[in-house]
């Protein structure tokens, strides 16, 4: 019985060796490895070293090492192919047909042909590259113009040669013509994706033209493809290779073949989005840096970065694209066993712009503020959401469960899940219950089951207070007129009926009505329910009568909850003091003492307004 080759040696990457050799031998974590003493021989001073990144063991010992198949082939008896089945089942791996020994002959000769070609399209790729360096450092006047460029962006000629930078010159067959002139085949350019295919006159051109050129190399240091950057207006601004025999899109980082050495040197990656960025990193002396391409970050991306590092700090762009990218590279790390950081910048910045107008020493600083992956996330989950809505609590909440549903390690997601829940202020134990049986064992958090989860749990805490003043103003125009100036935003801004208030300032004078209100607070059940009873109920002060006593009600109702709005905001400075301290972000940590004495004392002032009343 035979496996695909191309099975056996993803397989062999999955495997998970701590898990499979633990009942063996009782391992313990000593830096990037694991040690044990060895269960192939008695010993009394561990010698078994288990490297679960490189997917190997060995005994120091004895000398026996080997794979995950050759451990239970050793310890358990086992041929090849049923050694194959135990790790399959042991990892969740589902098995693949068996293929006869023809059929293996077959897909054998088709991987090798594959290779053939792919070991072909990157000799026309090392052709076509040594062209275009050879185009940046000629005399046109487009190549000065490409110089220009690149010294504008402050990339010296030293990181130019370092990253093989080039110039695609802005012709239809420049390229073309000299991979002609070197003997290539026409057919194997087009595959190559160097040159692409006119169909209607059924002829070659350069797909790149008029452009620098950023060569993507593997870890070995083959070109497999190329990003090109527009000079100035044209459009797109960045064209890349298509995916070709050499090369597939989201298994390749980019600037990982000049950064490896740095990155297993100082044990962990900085993870940027473009080719400036990561350039402009490296030219400032940060080289542990490698850059996803500017697609999503994939799991092959992850397995890759793991077989150097398991430390990774993730520097994309501040703005809304960039964090949604970081959290899928998150959810792709944690599986892979890898602990993560985010760093955001100052203003959003990109790391090519923060640093050249800062320095390598203020990014460094800044780096060492990194927010761990959970507080990013959560951090990530509520910003533009009101953290009272339902609605908003359940998207929030839906958004945050994958990250946690994909770390690896049961404690750590266990302890993850209860502080996420301690910052979504979860205390329904049903629901708690149900979330963590959800993701416990990896599973996606379905949307419409969160939603309706925290909807059950949350949609009933609408405080006296915050209803008694709504009853109040809708039903009486006078006293609406007098309150809401009173009114700060930060007053009703995290309650539930937060969009109700917002409502009435923004029909200002016009009356209230349940059709106008549930215009403006939008297709929502919980206000669907909600503003008919407010609606209904019987106004607070008859026609004629003084405004002094509602007016005290509803004076009363305002310190109440300005009072729970500071208390909201001590939970929130208290969370982030811990994770100022956890940081070592002394700046931080002053800003928010002083916050909070100032907040604790004017909730001692309202306490006694209140007490007074």
């Amino acid at each position: 019985m035979l496996y695909d080759q191309y099975f056996i040696d993803e397989l062999k990457d999955r495997a998970d060796l701590v898990r499979l050799i633990e009942p063996y031998a009782p391992l313990k974590k000593k830096g990037a490895s694991w040690m044990a003493c060895c269960p192939f021989h008695q010993e009394k001073t561990p010698s078994f070293s288990v490297n679960p990144a490189k997917g190997f063991y060995k005994c120091f010992g004895c000398g026996k090492g080997g794979n995950a198949f050759t451990f239970l082939m050793e310890m358990e008896g086992l041929n090849f192919p049923e050694a194959v089945q135990r790790v399959a089942e042991m990892n969740g791996v589902p098995l693949p047909q068996p293929i006869d020994d023809r059929q293996y002959e077959q897909n054998k000769k088709r991987k090798e042909e594959k290779k053939q070609l792919s070991d072909q399209v990157i000799e026309l790729n090392k052709l076509a590259l040594e062209f275009w360096e050879a185009e940046l450092d000629g005399k046109s006047k487009k190549a000065k113009g490409a110089k220009e460029y690149l010294e504008e962006r402050g990339i010296s000629e030293e990181i130019q040669k370092q990253f093989r930078i080039g110039f695609a010159p802005d012709s239809w067959d420049s390229l073309l013509n000299h991979l002609k002139e070197k003997g290539a085949d026409e057919k194997l350019m087009e595959q190559s994706g160097l040159v692409a295919l006119n169909e209607e006159r059924n002829s070659l051109y350069d797909r790149f033209r008029g452009r620098i050129m950023f060569p993507v190399l593997d870890v070995n240091g083959n070109p497999v493809a190329f990003g090109a950057r527009a000079m100035g207006d044209d459009q797109p601004k960045y064209l890349n290779s298509p995916e070709t025999p050499a090369y597939v899109k989201g298994q390749h980082l980019y600037g990982l073949s000049q950064s490896k050495d740095a990155i297993r040197q100082k044990k962990f990656a900085i993870l940027v989005e473009g080719y400036l960025d990561l350039i402009a990193l490296y030219q400032f002396g940060i080289t542990n840096v490698a850059a996803s391409l500017g697609t999503a970050f994939t799991p092959e991306q992850s397995k890759l970065l793991s077989r150097f590092t398991k430390k990774v700090v993730i520097n994309y762009d501040g703005d809304d694209a960039g964090i949604k990218a970081a959290k899928r590279a998150i959810e792709h790390l944690l599986p892979q066993d890898f602990e993560v950081k985010i760093l955001v910048l100052p203003n959003s910045q990109d790391p090519d712009d923060f640093i050249r107008q800062n320095s390598a020493e203020a990014y460094n600083v800044a780096r060492g503020k990194a927010s761990s992956f959970l507080n990013f996330t959560l951090d990530a989950s509520i910003k533009g959401r009101n953290f009272a809505n339902p609605r908003h609590k359940a998207e929030a909440i839906e958004d945050a469960m994958p990250v946690i549903s994909a770390i690896k390690n049961p404690i750590q997601k266990r302890e993850s899940f209860d502080q996420a829940m301690n910052f979504f202020r979860i205390e329904d134990s049903g629901l708690k219950r149900d979330l963590w049986l959800t993701i416990k064992n990896g599973q996606r958090a379905e949307p419409a089951v969160v939603q309706k989860q925290v909807r059950r749990a949350t949609q009933a805490k609408v405080t006296v207070a915050e209803q008694h003043l709504l009853e109040l103003i809708l039903h009486d125009d006078e006293l609406r007129e007098k309150v809401l100036p009173l009114l700060e935003v930060t007053d009703y801004e995290m309650l539930a009926t937060a969009p109700v208030y917002n409502a009435v300032y923004e029909l200002k004078k016009r009356k209230p009505t349940v059709e106008s209100l549930l215009e403006l607070t939008g297709d929502d059940e919980f206000f669907d329910d909600l503003v008919p009873l407010l609606m209904m109920a019987e106004p607070k002060r008859a026609a004629g009568d003084v405004l002094d006593e509602v007016f005290h009600d509803a004076e009363n109702c305002i310190f109440t909850l300005r009072s729970m709005a500071i208390q909201n905001r001590l939970h929130d400075v208290s969370r982030e003091l811990i994770e100022a301290e956890q940081t070592g972000d002394q700046a931080r940590i002053s800003h928010l003492v002083t916050e909070h004495l100032d907040l604790s004392k004017m909730h001692h002032a309202l306490l006694n307004k209140i007490s007074q009343t």
